[in-house]
């Protein structure tokens, strides 16, 4: 009898040990759960409140343009506000701070109007292998030219193979987001990425959106926010390249005089210029301050596409473009990739 009563005892204790460990287990779960949550949440909070701060930063320093041209001036007659060249403007707030990169499109190349061995010459400088990059630099000027007749062109059969089929449009380029659809384009050749940085860490880099506009220049670009891709498509090297980064990182380069012996020998040498153009691109990065006072480590950037409108008309500018998920790559080390110039010369 004692037996029995022991034993049931015993496994009366096992359940209450079972029963134990499973409510423990569900306990984790749920605190886990709860955690993950409220980390979601506060991480979504954040990247709403950087948002709006971005957007609302975005408009403010267009309005900063437009009293910095106007009559808001300074006992010694300074612009108040915006004043050319500033290629940054940073804002802080008591939530949070921004900064606004102000990057004339004269600073980027003219997609419709560059020439096939400088198309070339860019997209190497951005990492392209070589065959690649002469294949998508034969293929945008395929898409903007115009072909005789309704007959197909060179590069209209590749299309045509591809589900869903199309045809190139033979015209001018309207958005930069027609590169997506040439022949060896990659989104990470677009849009551009990530690589591994001198400590091993992943550091961003610029893709070809970031180096090419329908707005842009092939004569002139501005020594303030010229991609180093682009410096390299003109011949700069790579050293120099990183000496004007460094002088433009401390404060924004009066005049395109200052960094011309950084030019000699290359072909940029007269076409670097300060500012330049109506339509300007401003670009916004916000972080949220966090209740110790410190920043968050989380960003949200948004870009606007600007015109500038003469006085009279209202409101004098013209949003043209509005990204509300763009990236920033500002501040980035310059890595220059390895560009193979004998085989670029061949082809």
């Amino acid at each position: 009898m004692r037996n029995s009563e022991t034993d049931q005892r015993g496994s009366a204790l096992l359940a209450v040990l079972w029963l134990v460990a499973a409510l423990a287990a569900i306990a984790f779960t749920v605190a886990n759960t709860v955690r993950a949550e409220t980390d979601r949440v506060s991480t979504e909070k954040e990247s709403l409140g950087a948002y709006y701060l971005a957007q609302g930063s975005v408009y403010r320093g267009i309005l900063w343009i437009l009293w910095g041209s106007n009559n808001y001036r300074t006992e010694d007659g300074e612009p108040l506000f915006f004043h050319s060249p500033m290629p940054r403007i940073h804002y802080e707030y008591p939530n949070g701070a921004v900064d606004v990169e102000v990057i004339p499109e004269k600073s980027k190349l003219d997609i419709n109007h560059a020439s096939r061995e400088d198309l070339l010459r860019l997209l190497q400088a951005l990492g392209t292998e070589p065959d690649r990059a002469n294949t998508i630099a034969q293929a945008i000027v395929d898409w903007r030219t115009p072909v005789a007749g309704d007959g197909p062109s060179m590069m209209d059969a590749y299309y045509l193979s591809l589900t869903p089929s199309f045809r190139a449009r033979h015209a001018s380029f309207e958005e930069i987001e027609e590169l997506l659809l040439v022949r060896g384009m990659t989104p990470e050749i677009f849009y551009g990425g990530f690589r591994p940085g001198p400590d091993g860490t992943l550091v961003p880099f610029g893709g070809l959106k970031d180096c090419v506009s329908v707005y842009g220049s092939v004569s002139e670009f501005d020594v303030n926010t010229v991609q180093p891709a682009i410096l390299s498509m003109l011949g700069v090297s790579g050293g120099s390249i990183h000496e004007l980064l460094a002088m433009r990182a401390v404060r924004a380069i009066p005049s395109a005089g200052v960094v011309g012996g950084l030019l000699a020998g290359s072909r940029a040498n007269g076409k670097l210029v300060i500012g330049g153009g109506t339509i300007t691109t401003l670009k916004a990065t916000a972080r949220m301050r966090l209740p110790d006072g410190k920043l968050s480590d989380m960003s949200r950037t948004v870009s606007a596409m600007v015109k500038m409108l003469p006085s009279q008309w209202d409101p004098p500018f013209h949003i043209l473009r509005w990204y509300d998920s763009a990236t920033s790559v500002s501040g980035t080390p310059y890595q220059a990739p390895e560009i193979q110039t004998g085989e670029l010369s061949q082809q």
